[in-house]
This record gives C-alpha cells, structure tokens and sequence, in this order.
C-alpha cells in the first residue's frame, strides 16, 4: 500500500467563490439523517465528504453506499477510510431497500467501497441490494455506482444480470496520473469493465475529476477512450483535496472550462453530459435516465 503524502507544508490555493455551498438545513435534509442513523446506513454522501449533501438531501435523496465505509484501496482523492473491513453484513440489503421505501425514493444511487478481501468481490450484496430494493419498491430506477471488482469478470456479469437502469463505474483522471490518483486501479481495466458493461446491454455512466494537473489534451484524450467504450453519460466534476494528506488541488477550473468541456462531449456523442465544479458523480442522478 502507498504512503500517503503530508501536503501540510505546500502552499494552498485559495478556494473560489463558485465552490461556495450552503450549510445543509430544512426539514427533508433532517428527514433523510434521522433515516441514515436510524437505519445504520453509509452513505457517499458523508464518506466522500459531497460538498452537494444539502441540496440533495434537502430534496429527499441520498447516495447509499453498500459494503461498509472502509475500502480496501487507498486512492489518493478519497475520503473514504481505507483499511481492514468489518464482516459483510448481511442484513444491509434489506436495510437499504427499507429506507429507499420509506423514502418514497423514485430514483435510488447505489454505490460501494471495494472488497477486494472478498472473492466476489461485494458482487453478491450487490445483488441483493437490487433484488430487495426492487421487490420493495418496484417502480424505483436504479443507478449502481460499481468497482471494477480486480477485473474478475465473472463478479460483473453478476451486476449485468440484474440489468440497474444505469452502471456507473468512474475513470477518475486521465492515463497518466491514474498510477497516483487510483493507486490500485488501472486506467484500461477500468475503460474493459465499461465495454463489458456495454456489451452487456447496460446504460453506462463514467466520471472523471479536474484539477489535479492532467492537461486539456489529456481531457480530452480520456473523454475520446470513454466515447471508444461506448459510455453513454459523462459526469466531470472539480477535485476537493479532502484532507492534508490526500493529494493537493493543482488548479481549479473556471465554470466557463466546464461548460466547455460539456459542449465538447456532447459533440463527441455522449447521450448527456453534467460539467460543472460541483458536479459529483450522483449528481442530478435521475436525469441521466433520458
């Protein structure tokens, strides 16, 4: 495993006024966190450290993530905890289709740490995750945020039989900082899963982060390999470095270079492109059903 780097003593750029969000308040944002504690779910929303957790709460949804919260990898962007994971719970399927229900959720994001520990991978309650939410609650769409489960693809072909409306699996940066942004990771397995996912018949949805020193050529590089697998929907969002600890915003990228980048993929042929600093990957999820 990687040691992370102590960026403590690099200068910080100063965070610009469009990365401005309001404190989460209003009596959906306190519906949906007495459900989350009550329930003793996880949720990226909190482990990704979201800067869009109010808004999307404050309008009733929430992104669950399966699994546990502590990942088997050690990205250098992500906030969620890395180490040993706890047991697979097996009652958390039922748990997470409970809240989705009492949610009244119309369109539910799924997402999951890797477990890499497992031999499936997380694939399993993966599954059980869709079944029980579809049998609760059978008119909500889904979005499943997957791994790459280790290029182990007979773990994915799990995820292609139960057919989520939309398979996520997120590119993260470009070719060449892909060895120090998603340490574990590797760019072409992850451009593999996405064609696999395709073939499978999946819609399919990738995003990648701005901002940690990938040039525009290099942008627009990774966003031609997504379009050569075929991804229907592209999500590119600001890098927020987390902690000291997790690698260092090189840049931040004006909204005017978003909003570019969008009209660039929509040429491409994505089917629909959300750009913006702000933009998560769950980020106005459910418009990306078209």
């Amino acid at each position: 495993m990687s040691e992370q780097v102590d960026n403590s003593l690099k200068p910080k750029i100063s965070k610009p006024k469009w990365l401005r969000v309001k404190l989460p308040t209003g009596e959906n944002y306190k519906k949906v966190r007495s459900l989350v504690d009550e329930h003793k779910l996880h949720t990226i929303c909190e482990s990704g450290n979201c800067p869009n957790m109010g808004e999307c709460w404050g309008e009733g949804t929430a992104t669950f993530m399966i699994l546990g919260n502590i990942c088997t990898r050690s990205c250098g962007f992500c906030a969620v905890k890395t180490g040993k994971p706890d047991e697979v719970d097996e009652f958390e399927p039922g748990r997470v289709a409970n809240s989705v229900k009492t949610m009244g959720v119309k369109h539910a994001v799924i997402t999951s740490v890797d477990r890499d520990d497992l031999k499936d991978g997380g694939a399993g309650i993966w599954v059980q995750t869709v079944k029980a939410i579809r049998h609760q609650s059978p008119q909500t769409t889904l979005e499943t945020l997957i791994p790459d489960f280790a290029g182990k693809w007979e773990n994915l072909q799990q995820i292609i039989d139960v057919a989520p409306e939309i398979v996520s699996h997120n590119l993260e940066t470009v070719r060449r900082l892909t060895k120090e942004v998603r340490i574990q990771a590797k760019y072409d397995r992850s451009l593999e899963a996405l064609y696999r996912l395709k073939k499978g018949g999946m819609r399919t949805k990738s995003g990648i982060m701005l901002g940690l020193g990938e040039t525009h050529e290099e942008i627009l590089e990774t966003m031609e390999d997504l379009r050569s697998v075929q991804v229907d929907i592209l999500t590119l969002g600001q890098y927020l470095q987390p902690t000291l600890k997790h690698l260092p915003i090189a840049e931040f990228v004006t909204p005017e270079r978003f909003d570019q980048y969008r009209q660039i993929g929509e040429k491409m042929g994505f089917r629909y492109v959300e750009s913006g600093p702000l933009v998560r990957s769950s980020y106005h999820a459910e418009k990306h059903l078209f």
